[in-house]
C-alpha cells in the first residue's frame, strides 16, 4: 500500500505543463482540430485516429497532445515503437498478451504485472479515466489488443497514429484526423527555423531557400532534416550541396520513408515504383487504363492501398477529376530502391549503362515492367535482335532520341520484335521503316520524328488504344486501319509530309476528341467527320493540297484551318453551336464566309483570306471579344460589330473603305495600320463612337478635328480640368 501511494504521488508531481513544442509552425491548428474530435467534455469512451504520410508530424502532434492533456486524466500512457512489436517472434495471440502486459505496466506504473488472458485490460482499467496514445500502429491486431472502448473507464480517450488509414476503418474508428502537408508559407518557415533559427531567410538566401524547400515537397521531416544539415553554412556551401540533395536522401529521411514501402505486398511495391517514375500527377483513369488487367499488378486495389498508407494522395482538380500525387522525397526514395535492386530483378530500368548491357546482351527478364533510355547519355548502342524476347511483362518503353534519326547513336536490327505486353510505347526518332509489334495491349503510341513508312499490316485489335502521336514522321505514307480503335481519343499526324489521305476508318472513331493534321504538305483527303460525337478540336494548317473540308460534328469547340487550299466551310458548320474558337487564316482561296456563325463564338481569326465581306450576323455574337481580319486585302467594308468586342485587328486591309456607323464598342482596341483607303466618315466613326476607354491605331496625315488642344513637337500643354480622362491623338511621321 505504501509503495502504491508513493507511485501515485510521484505521478501527480511529475505532471507539469509541456513546453517542448512552443512555437512549432502550425501545431496549434492541429491541436485545435484534435481537441474538437476528442470532445473532452463527453464522458463516453472515444478512440481518435491520426493518419498521414511518414514524416508529416503525426507523432509530434500526439506527443504535444499528451503533454497538454495529461493532467485531465487519472492515468496516461504513450506507447511508441509499436511497429517493431511484430518482430519479437511470437504468434498473434501471444503478441496481443505481450502488448497488453506492456501497456498495463506503463499505465499502472507496475513493472511486474502479468497478463494471462485478454480480459485483464478490462479488469484493471474499466474504472479509470485514462489517456492512451498508441504511436505508429501498423497492424490491426495491435488495435485489437490495445484499443477496445469497453475496457476503459468513463471519459477515457485513446489516440492512434498510423500511416495506414485502412486499419483505423477496419477497427471501426470513425473519428480520424488526416494530417495534410503544410502550405508553402508554413513549409518555408519550418525550413528556415531549422536552417537559420529564424522564421525567414537572411539576405542573399531567399532563392536558395525556396530551391531546397521545394526538394522536400513540403514534408516537415525533410524540411527539418535538410534545414539542420545546412545550418551555419555559407551560400557557396549550399550551392555545392544542392545537386546531391536533389538526387540522394539523407539517411534519417530514408529510414522513415522506406518503412511504408517495405510493408507493402510485392504487387503494390511494383505499382509504387511505377507511379514514382512514370505516373506522378497523372489522372487516375489514365494510370488505371495503362496498368490494369496485367498479371503483375492489381492497379485499382493497389491505388487504394497506397492511398490508405499515405504513400500517394488522390487529389481532385478543378475539373473534379482524380489525380495521383506522390511526394517528391518518396520519388527519390523509390529511385534509390530501384538502383539497389539486382539488374536481373529490377522492375524499372533507367540507368543508361545498365540498359546498354541488357539490350546488347539480351539480358532482359520478365521482372522488368518499365525501361527508359535517353540516347544522349550513351556513346553508342547496338541492340540485340533478341533484346526484348524475355521481357514478357514490359509495360512501358521510352526512348528519348532527339528529332533526327540520322544522328542516332542507336542501332536497331530489322528482326527485333517488341513484346506485345507494352502499354506505353514512346520512341523518338525510331530509325527503321517498320517495326515488329503486336499492339493489342497498346494504350499510348508516341513515335515522333520516326523513319516509319507504315505501322502494322491489316486490321489489328486496338481496343485499348487512346492516343496515337506520329508527329514529324515525314516518311509515313499511310495510317493503318483504325476501325478497331474504338477508344482512340487523340490522333496527331502533324508534319507527316508523305501522308496523302486520312483513312476512312477514322470516320467511326466515336470517342476521338483531338485531331491534329498540321504541316501535312501532301494531304489531300480527309473523310467525313460528322459522326464523331466526341470531337472537340480540329487543327489543320500548312496543308496546301487540301482543297475541300469535310462535314464536322456539332460537338466541335475549336477549329483551326490555316494555309490550306480550302475554298469554303462545309454546310454542317452552321450547326456547330458550341464552337468558341475559329481560326481560318491565310486561306487565299476562301472567297466567301458562312452567314451562319456559332452564337457562342469568342475568338474569330479570318486574317489573310480572300474574303470581300463579313456577314452582318456577326453583330449577334454577344460573346465575341477577339476579331482578326489582318491582311484581308479584298475586304471593302465592315458591318456593325458586337459590343462585347475587346480587340479588332484589321491592319493591312488595303481595300477597306467603310465601317458601320453603329460602332458602339466603348472599350475596344482597334488596329487599322496600313488601311490607307478608309474614308473620312469611317475615321470619324471609329474615333467618335469607339474611342472612349479604349485605343485606336489608324493612318492619318493630320490631327483629327475632335482634338481641342494641339501642338507640334514633343510637348503639349493642357489646362487643368475637372475630368480625369482625356483623348490623345498622336501623329507619327516615320522616315
Amino acid at each position: 500500500m505504501i509503495e502504491k501511494i508513493a507511485r501515485d504521488v510521484s505521478d501527480i508531481l511529475n505532471v507539469t505543463p509541456c513546453r517542448d513544442f512552443d512555437g512549432m509552425v502550425g501545431l496549434n491548428d492541429h491541436l485545435r482540430e484534435m481537441e474538437s474530435l476528442l470532445d473532452l467534455k463527453n464522458d463516453g469512451v472515444k478512440i481518435v485516429g491520426i493518419s498521414g504520410p511518414a514524416g508529416i508530424g503525426k507523432s509530434t502532434i500526439a506527443t504535444a497532445l499528451h503533454g497538454r492533456l495529461s493532467n485531465m486524466f487519472q492515468r496516461t500512457c504513450f506507447v511508441d515503437n509499436l511497429r517493431e512489436s511484430y518482430k519479437i517472434g511470437l504468434d498473434e495471440y501471444r503478441l496481443k498478451l505481450h502488448l497488453q502486459q506492456q501497456l498495463l505496466a506503463y499505465v499502472l506504473n507496475q513493472d511486474k504485472i502479468r497478463v494471462g488472458h485478454l480480459s485483464v485490460m478490462k479488469e484493471r482499467l474499466d474504472d479509470l479515466r485514462v489517456l492512451i496514445i498508441l504511436d505508429d500502429v501498423e497492424h490491426l491486431y495491435q488495435l485489437e489488443a490495445l484499443a477496445d472502448i469497453r475496457w476503459f473507464g468513463p471519459g477515457s480517450r485513446v489516440i492512434v497514429t498510423t500511416e495506414n488509414r485502412e486499419i483505423l476503418l477496419q477497427h471501426g474508428i470513425k473519428d480520424i484526423y488526416h494530417v495534410g502537408f503544410p502550405s508553402e508559407g508554413e513549409a518555408l518557415m519550418i525550413f528556415c527555423l531549422s536552417a537559420f533559427r529564424q522564421p525567414s531567410p537572411p539576405y542573399g538566401f531567399l532563392k536558395l531557400t525556396y530551391e531546397v524547400a521545394s526538394i522536400c515537397g513540403n514534408l516537415p521531416l525533410g524540411l527539418h532534416v535538410l534545414g539542420t544539415l545546412l545550418w551555419g553554412k555559407s551560400q557557396a556551401d549550399w550551392i555545392e550541396e544542392l545537386p546531391r540533395l536533389k538526387d540522394c536522401l539523407d539517411g534519417r529521411i530514408e529510414s522513415v520513408l522506406k518503412v511504408g514501402y517495405e510493408s507493402l505486398y510485392e504487387k503494390d511495391q511494383a505499382l509504387f515504383l511505377l507511379i514514382a517514375v512514370y505516373f506522378n500527377y497523372d489522372y487516375v483513369d489514365y494510370v488505371t487504363s495503362m496498368l490494369e488487367n496485367t498479371n503483375v499488378l492489381d492497379v485499382r486495389l493497389g491505388l487504394k492501398k497506397l492511398a490508405n498508407r499515405c504513400l500517394i494522395q488522390i487529389d481532385i482538380d478543378h475539373n473534379r477529376k482524380s489525380r495521383v500525387v506522390m511526394n517528391r522525397l518518396l520519388q527519390v526514395m523509390a529511385r534509390e530502391v530501384i538502383s539497389k535492386q539486382k539488374i536481373s530483378k529490377r522492375k524499372i530500368l533507367e540507368d543508361p549503362q545498365d540498359i546498354c548491357y541488357v539490350l546488347e546482351e539480351a539480358k532482359g527478364k520478365g521482372s522488368a515492367l518499365g525501361l527508359s533510355l535517353d540516347v544522349a547519355e550513351i556513346k553508342e548502342l547496338v541492340i540485340n535482335k533478341k533484346a526484348f524476347k524475355k521481357m514478357c511483362n514490359l509495360l512501358i518503353l521510352k526512348v528519348f532520341n532527339g528529332t533526327d534519326p540520322r544522328d542516332s547513336k542507336l542501332h536497331v536490327p530489322e528482326e527485333m520484335e517488341l513484346p506485345s505486353s507494352i502499354r506505353l510505347l514512346h520512341w523518338e526518332a525510331y530509325p527503321r521503316k517498320s517495326f515488329r509489334f503486336g499492339p493489342e495491349n497498346l494504350v499510348t503510341l508516341n513515335m515522333e520524328y520516326s523513319e516509319l513508312e507504315k505501322l502494322w499490316k491489316g486490321t489489328q485489335p486496338l481496343a485499348n488504344l487512346k492516343e496515337m502521336n506520329l508527329c514529324g514522321s515525314s516518311c509515313l505514307k499511310e495510317l493503318p486501319d483504325l476501325s478497331k480503335a474504338a477508344n482512340l481519343e487523340r490522333l496527331d499526324v502533324a508534319e507527316c509530309n508523305a501522308l496523302v489521305e486520312i483513312p476512312s476508318s477514322v470516320a467511326n472513331l466515336h470517342k476521338i476528341v483531338n485531331l491534329h493534321m498540321e504541316s501535312c504538305e501532301s494531304l489531300e483527303v480527309i473523310p467525313t467527320l460528322i459522326n464523331l460525337a466526341s470531337l472537340k478540336i480540329i487543327n489543320i494548317h500548312d496543308c496546301p493540297r487540301l482543297k475541300s473540308f469535310p462535314d464536322v460534328p456539332t460537338s466541335l469547340e475549336e477549329l483551326v484551318i490555316e494555309k490550306t487550299g480550302v475554298q469554303e466551310l462545309p454546310a454542317s458548320f452552321r450547326h456547330c453551336t458550341g464552337v468558341t474558337t475559329l481560326y481560318i487564316c491565310s486561306n487565299r482561296n476562301l472567297k466567301t464566309f458562312s452567314t451562319h456563325l456559332p452564337m457562342g463564338l469568342r475568338k474569330l481569326d479570318l486574317s489573310n483570306c480572300g474574303i470581300e465581306w463579313v456577314t452582318d450576323s456577326i453583330k449577334d455574337l454577344h460573346n465575341l471579344y477577339y476579331l482578326k481580319l489582318s491582311g484581308c486585302k479584298r475586304l471593302v467594308s465592315l458591318p456593325e460589330l458586337p459590343c462585347s468586342l475587346e480587340c479588332l485587328f484589321a491592319e493591312d486591309c488595303t481595300s477597306l473603305e467603310r465601317v458601320s456607323d453603329s460602332l458602339n464598342i466603348p472599350n475596344a482596341q482597334f488596329n487599322f495600320i496600313k488601311c490607307f483607303t478608309l474614308d473620312r466618315e469611317a475615321r470619324r466613326a471609329i474615333i467618335q463612337q469607339s474611342f472612349v476607354h479604349g485605343n485606336v491605331i489608324l493612318p492619318a496625315r493630320e490631327v483629327l478635328e475632335e482634338v481641342d488642344y494641339r501642338a507640334r513637337g514633343n510637348c503639349l500643354t493642357i489646362p487643368p480640368s475637372a475630368f480625369n480622362r482625356f483623348k490623345v491623338c498622336v501623329v507619327l511621321s516615320i522616315h
